[in-house]
């Protein structure tokens, strides 16, 4: 890795604890929001793989499980990893977050 690589990760590993910040209101709270205000609008419904089925069998309510499943297994791997590039845990679920609550307006906001 060059320099600037170096520098960016040293950056971005000075300040896990905003990226874990930023994980849990993009991807915990901005995406789950959206989700159910998606899921209340006609002509939306969920298209993920994994929560789509179990949100159709077991309701919206289920979409809260699959959240507390997938923080605690990035956590565990999170905790496990030894090196700065640590971050990348973090970081990937704040990054997925962000770009999944952006989708879920645009959907929404199509469908209205």
């Amino acid at each position: 890795m060059n320099d600037a690589g170096l520098a960016a990760v040293r950056f971005l590993a000075d300040h896990e604890r905003s990226l874990w910040i930023g994980a849990l209101l993009l991807y915990g709270v901005g995406d789950t929001i959206t989700t159910f205000w998606g899921l209340s609008t006609s002509g939306v419904a969920e298209a993920g793989p994994i929560a789509g089925p179990l949100i159709e069998s077991y309701g919206r309510e289920s979409l809260l499980g699959i959240k507390v499943v997938v923080f605690g297994l990035f956590y565990a791997v999170w905790s496990r990893l030894r090196t700065a590039g640590r971050v990348a845990v973090p970081l990937a679920l704040a990054v997925v977050g962000g770009f999944v609550t952006v989708w879920n307006v645009v959907v929404i906001l199509s469908a209205s």
